[in-house]
């Protein structure tokens, strides 16, 4: 039976001046849609509080993910973070249904924003999630890369909500800003349940969508004294790091050192794929595996 542990060490810095850069502004954007009168930045700072909520989730992963298996948790730490999924998710449909709730009131009684401090408070958010974007492009982890694709969605968000602001100092469009609420409220719900959806497959042990099983058992059929592959499975960790096992029918062999060959390369084929875990059990020609009937 071959085993294979790889471990990885990631720089959470970037990450954790994302987050505190993000939460800080959270606090002050619902302060200032309360201020301004504008439910579109009420909606935004429930999209940012479900960005923090990422970023929290994301650096503390990272610092969690360089933490030995342990007894308890031989695989490690990194399935919190479908925990931490499910969390956000939860907390971003939440928040959004509440942003429904006075989108509607708005548009039943529109009341016009104060658009000069909505169109300043607009280019701070340009500013403060740009730069946290910038930072994360740098990032060489997955973690990095994925939020700061979210971020770069945030600074389109603002650029948005300025372009309305701009709007409303020339013209009385009271209208245009529950409009502009409705339109992020269902983005943000939109990504909510398609994360959600994506989140309950991994609970599930769903086989990770960027992986062909079936290519990769008929590349180990192609070895050679490999007769039949059978009770494989692959799943995921995380949705970045994934498991496979499988058990592999031998022909009959006349040397140990046979089978040891067979194992090397399939460990070679198997390499490409970068599995965080593999096991490999072999069953000799002579064996009856109780597992064999699922081909």
């Amino acid at each position: 039976m071959e085993h294979n542990h790889s471990q990885k060490g990631y720089s959470n810095k970037n990450l954790k001046i994302a987050f505190f850069l993000n939460v800080a502004f959270t606090i002050l954007e619902f302060f200032a849609g309360a201020y301004v009168n504008s439910v579109a930045i009420i909606a935004d700072a429930i999209h940012d509080l479900g960005d923090s909520l990422s970023l929290g989730t994301a650096w503390f992963l990272q610092a969690k993910s360089n933490k030995a298996a342990t007894q308890n948790y031989s695989f490690g730490y990194r399935r919190f973070s479908l925990l931490g999924a499910l969390i956000n998710c939860t907390v971003l449909i939440l928040g959004s249904i509440y942003a429904t709730i006075e989108i509607i009131e708005r548009f039943i009684h529109p009341q016009m924003p104060k658009a000069y401090e909505m169109m300043w408070f607009a280019v701070l958010g340009v500013i403060v999630n740009g730069y946290a974007a910038w930072k994360l492009s740098s990032g060489k982890s997955l973690n990095e890369k994925v939020v700061s694709w979210h971020l770069l969605e945030d600074v389109l968000g603002w650029l948005m909500v300025l372009i309305a602001a701009i709007v409303m100092q020339f013209k009385h469009i009271p209208l245009l800003d529950p409009a502009l609420s409705i339109f992020i409220t269902l983005f943000i719900l939109w990504n909510a349940f398609k994360k959600l959806k994506a989140t309950l497959y991994l609970f599930l042990q769903g086989t990770p969508k960027d992986i062909n099983k079936e290519k990769i058992i008929s590349e180990i059929l192609s070895v050679k004294n490999v007769l039949t592959v059978h009770d494989t499975h692959i799943w995921s960790l995380d949705g970045e790091h994934h498991v496979f096992t499988s058990h592999i029918k031998l022909a009959p062999l006349n040397t140990f050192s046979e089978i040891i060959k067979i194992k090397q390369e399939i460990k070679q084929l198997l390499s490409k794929y970068h599995f965080e875990h593999y096991t490999i059990e072999t069953d000799l020609d002579t064996e009856n595996c109780e597992f064999e009937k699922e081909l």
